[in-house]
């Protein structure tokens, strides 16, 4: 991504040691035939640490698409990297397209001229997208002199007439960013959620949350009278989340962009948290199926790929990204890699620090006032 969730398996759910199935209001339409393998894999891994999920030595990272590969870095343009890779390749395809707009021409003339430089790297993800593979596509708000326009209002259409399905979109909301002062603040992206077809990998159970009321049961008169009514693996979490406060209930995604605090930050001035592309990752592919970012920057969605067990490649333009990629790739399997885990809650100040508390010129002039 240049470098921008699904939620992941609960872990304060009590697993029953045979859970029953679930019925087609709770979830079975699981449109993957290897859901359960894509559950498995995420829930086995959840509470895990770096050091003993990649003890012992990193996967070889090749320059070129090869299909027995784990980890692909591929230098270069991605229309023309593309090229040599099969058709119907990635399960998943996650990435946040360059906002590079120019700013010469008329706003409408911009945008014309910005997507259409992006014409030909879409055809060849659309081409190379497994049938029954997502596209995410991340892109935030494009603002000229405090008018806002919306980047997803102009890509769906983009995307509609190359066939694909919009399934969800998707709020990432974060606390931190730029002030505005002639309007509100913009503390959130959008994340466009499409499918090639109408059969799609969907791992609900890998992405359930902590049911409200787990106790609940049936009241109408019946076989299942008296009995939960809900999944004993929690619920759909909707299309709204609200993640990693009240237990990830809720599409407001909530994790704190990469700032200067941020653990995974590196040299890249616009990166993705791992745990947004992770949580995609465990939706909506299983293992050892292929992730690709096509503007890949320093890597967070090919890290989040091989922290799950898939397959990741990597398209980038800089060298110094795709050396940064390659190295955070070996932090990752040596354990050294600097990252916040997945659901961690977002830092909420206690009062007691100074930055937390009102100066006192201001207590002291409304004192005055």
């Amino acid at each position: 991504m240049a470098d921008g969730g699904c939620v992941v398996a609960q872990r304060n759910v009590k697993r029953r040691s045979k859970p029953t199935k679930s019925n087609s209001a709770s979830g079975k339409r699981l449109t993957s035939p290897r859901s359960r393998r894509g559950r498995s894999s995420a829930t086995s891994i959840q509470d895990a640490t770096l050091g003993s999920l990649f003890a012992g030595k990193a996967p070889k990272i090749h320059d070129g698409f090869r299909k027995n590969a784990r980890a692909v870095v591929a230098q270069g343009d991605a229309g023309e990297t593309l090229q040599r890779v099969p058709d119907g390749t990635f399960k998943l395809i996650v990435t946040s397209p360059p906002y590079n707009l120019g700013k010469e021409y008329e706003l409408e003339t911009e945008l014309d001229e910005y997507l259409d430089r992006l014409t030909p790297i879409v055809d060849e993800l659309v081409r190379v997208l497994h049938p029954s593979g997502s596209l995410c596509w991340q892109v935030g708000n494009y603002v000229r002199t405090s008018e806002v326009f919306p980047l997803d209002i102009l890509f769906y259409p983009f995307f509609k007439r190359r066939g694909l399905r919009l399934r969800n979109r998707i709020i990432w909301h974060f606390g931190h960013g730029l002030h505005a002062s002639k309007r509100f603040s913009g503390r959130y992206e959008t994340l466009l959620w499409f499918t090639k077809g109408d059969k799609y990998t969907f791992n609900l159970d890998s992405v359930r949350v902590p049911s409200k009321y787990p106790g609940k049961t049936n009241y109408k008169p019946g076989e299942n009278y008296g009995k939960p009514s809900g999944n004993p693996l929690g619920k759909n979490p909707s299309d709204f989340w609200d993640v990693l406060t009240r237990d990830w209930e809720g599409c407001v995604w909530q994790f704190p962009n990469v700032k200067a605090n941020h653990p995974e930050k590196t040299i890249h001035p616009c990166q993705f948290p791992i745990e947004l592309v992770e949580r995609c990752v465990l939706a909506l592919t299983d293992e050892d199926d292929w992730v690709l970012d096509p503007f890949a920057g320093v890597g967070s969605a090919v890290l989040a790929a091989l922290l799950r067990g898939r397959r990741g490649m990597a398209c980038e333009k800089e060298e110094r990204y795709c050396a940064e990629i390659r190295n955070r790739i070996s932090q990752l399997y040596d354990g050294t890699l600097r990252r916040r885990k997945l659901g961690k809650p977002v830092y909420q100040p206690t009062g007691r620090e100074k930055v937390s508390q009102i100066p006192l010129e201001w207590q002291e002039r409304e004192g005055r006032s």
